[in-house]
């Protein structure tokens, strides 16, 4: 009986199978162009349904738009194999069953036995989990390792002496595997049955000792029958050959023997030495090994010394098949007495499988592109590439990197999610198309590794796209892209250390004195001897010099400098007397009725500016020879006339 229950808010779903109840519930995502994901939807099937029955429909189930299917190529693949078990109807989305499916090829002896596919949608992108829960039918009978069984019982054995039967194999499981024996009725044996963990076997248990002199010899058929409808059997033959007395049975050295065995490992690899003595003595001590108890996959994977008890391999070891084997080994004597011993073999998982590349499209398949948009800015999700590995643990760990792109700075992918973004804003100057190499890597030793070609068109309106005519990578662009990209960095760099330098010389500049002739206007180099040298302020000046000294309103310390003749050959240039413009202010003073103010010492005035100056000019003061006249020791410069406020000018000022 199978039924699904849908509440697509919450995306509850209820599975039934053989009046067993799961209950599944997955997240509801938003279908839109970044989803990728979904939750799990679950079926259950019987095995061995002929091709085309019908296991649910898909679009039903998932919501999907049934007329879609086609055009968004949706298609169902299982995981770990090629073959394509099952399929979907675009017509009317059913999932059906495209090839046989045995459970007990895909699970063997598990309980449960759930086969994983992947249901992929393109335009926009969509994987969803398939689970087909295949449930069991009677379809294996029992079979016994060997067709005869051979014991040789000696005359004076014992009544209720056991003889161990090898149980018989069935491939299915649950009620479906071997459930009794069934012994053929005889006067010196009878059958117990004994239950271990997971198997059920026989014992033959004498009911009355032999006479070897009144039959040397017994053939006793025995039956197992399991327990599905119709009932299924197997038999074997049991032989008894009447001997003399043996009276110890081999015993192993432990009970459970552990073996670690890794994958591919070559054949004829050693797995384990199993041991068995016996007391008795001769013939009756000699040890023989076999097994008792193999599948029919294990026959084919190992063999067994029957003198030395070495298990070695004889056949191709895959982890990802299965991961553990455990077989029973029986240590006959020369008579027939016999003891069992379990071997459990693990397989360990080595890195044999490189990742394979869901999404895109493996080479060989339908060209794919992924549509950009122009407007798209950095950080927004472009595309995605989905990659599995059959590997397991780490081996199975998965990170992704691009090798290759036409303009490498424009896009990224993560790490570990494989989901490809921008870097950056698109800008007019990006290549239209797009071209990026993936490789997938996994994290086994050594690192195996996948690539696929990822191509991207950028496009202001992706209901318009243009022919693609050459999307490959040119790696002569790129090489001249790389040149462009150092010139320019060398030419802004040569120009960002060059305006360095013209900001330091300026700046140097102006943290050097400014004197007054250094203004507006320059004084003529034939008005100033090179040679002058420093006095104190006295001499005598042989000859007149006339300066133009010029301050503007922006000028908040200006230097004036009178040159004096000090000899016949040198001109002194006197250091500059600094003032303050308090000092300033007090010396000319604010009113019409100025004082006389006489500097001492000094051939050279500095005048602080504030925002007007007080100079004498041309036009509205008169300047003669003696307002400036030099004494004895001492040089006076005497404001004889009032001297007006004026606006920033040119002053004159006579040394004679």
């Amino acid at each position: 009986m199978l039924f699904f229950i849908h509440i697509r808010k919450s995306h509850w779903q209820v599975v039934v199978c053989d009046s067993s109840i799961y209950l599944f519930c997955f997240t509801g995502v938003q279908l839109t162009n970044q989803s990728y994901a979904h939750g799990d939807l679950t079926y259950c099937i019987q095995e061995e349904l002929k091709h085309g029955s019908v296991i649910g429909n898909i679009a039903k189930d998932l919501g999907l738009e049934l007329g879609r299917l086609a055009s968004r190529k949706a298609r169902v693949d299982m995981e770990g194999s090629e073959k394509q078990y099952v399929g979907i109807n675009m017509r009317n989305g059913d999932l059906f069953v495209a090839a046989r499916i045995d459970r007990e090829e895909h699970c063997g002896e598990k309980p449960n036995c759930v086969l994983k596919f992947d249901l992929l949608l393109e335009n926009p992108l969509e994987l969803h989990r398939l689970s087909l829960q295949v449930q069991d039918i009677n379809d294996n009978e029992p079979i016994f390792p060997k067709d005869i069984i051979k014991l040789e019982i000696r005359e004076s054995t014992e009544k209720g002496a056991k003889y161990r039967i090898n149980a018989a194999h069935d491939a299915d499981i649950g009620q479906n595997t071997v459930q009794s024996y069934i012994l053929q009725q005889n006067p010196n044996f009878v059958l117990n049955i004994q239950t271990s963990p997971g198997r059920k076997y026989g014992e033959l248990v004498l009911d009355k000792k032999l006479d070897r002199e009144e039959q040397h010899e017994l053939k006793i058929i025995l039956t197992a029958v399991d327990g599905g409808s119709p009932r299924r059997s197997g038999t074997v033959v049991i032989h008894v050959t009447v001997l003399d007395a043996n009276d110890n049975a081999p015993v192993f050295t432990e009970a459970v023997y552990t073996a670690r065995l890794p994958e591919n490992s070559p054949l004829k690899t050693a797995v384990i030495t199993v041991s068995a003595a016996d007391a008795d003595d001769g013939i009756n001590g000699e040890v023989t090994y076999e097994f008792s108890r193999l599948s029919d996959q294990s026959q084919t994977l190992f063999s067994l010394d029957s003198k030395t008890g070495e298990i070695i391999v004889t056949g191709n070891i895959d982890y990802e098949e299965r991961s553990k084997y455990e077989v029973f080994i029986e240590a006959k004597d020369g008579y027939g007495l016999s003891s069992e011993a379990k071997v459990i073999i693990d397989i360990s998982d080595v890195n044999d499988n490189s990742p394979q590349i869901l999404y895109p499209a493996p080479e060989g398949s339908s060209f794919m592109t992924e549509l950009v948009p122009k407007a798209a800015h950095g950080g927004s999700l472009v595309s995605k590439v989905i990659a599995v590995d059959a590997d397991s643990g780490q081996n199975a760990w998965l990170s992704y990197h691009i090798v290759k792109a036409t303009d490498p700075g424009l896009f990224t992918i993560g790490l570990h999610s494989g989901e490809i973004r921008t870097q950056r804003d698109i800008s007019e100057s990006d290549s239209m198309k797009q071209n990026l190499i993936v490789a997938v890597k996994d994290n086994g030793q050594p690192s195996l590794s996948a690539t696929c070609a990822m191509y991207l068109l950028i496009s202001d309106n992706l209901a318009e796209v243009p022919e693609l005519k050459d999307i490959s990578y040119d790696e002569k662009n790129s090489k001249l892209t790389s040149y462009l990209i150092i010139a320019l960095v060398s030419v802004s760099t040569f120009f960002l250390t060059f305006i360095i330098i013209i900001l330091g010389v300026r700046f140097c500049r102006r943290r050097k004195p400014r004197l007054l002739f250094d203004g507006a206007v320059a004084i003529p180099g034939a008005y100033l001897p090179p040679n002058y040298a420093d006095v104190d302020g006295t001499g005598t000046l042989r000859s007149a010099y006339n300066y133009d000294a010029y301050l503007t309103t922006g000028s908040r310390t200006s230097d004036f400098k009178f040159v004096s003749s000090y000899n016949d050959n040198t001109l002194p240039a006197d250091q500059t007397l600094k003032k303050s413009p308090t000092e300033f202010a007090d010396m000319f003073g604010d009113s019409d009725a100025s004082p006389e103010v006489g500097i001492n010492s000094v051939t050279c005035l500095k005048v602080l500016a504030r925002r007007y100056l007080f100079l004498c000019s041309g036009a509205k003061c008169s300047w003669r020879s003696d307002l400036f006249r030099p004494g004895g020791a001492e040089t006076r410069i005497c404001n004889r006339k009032c001297c007006q406020r004026s606006e920033p000018g040119a002053g004159r000022i006579i040394k004679s």
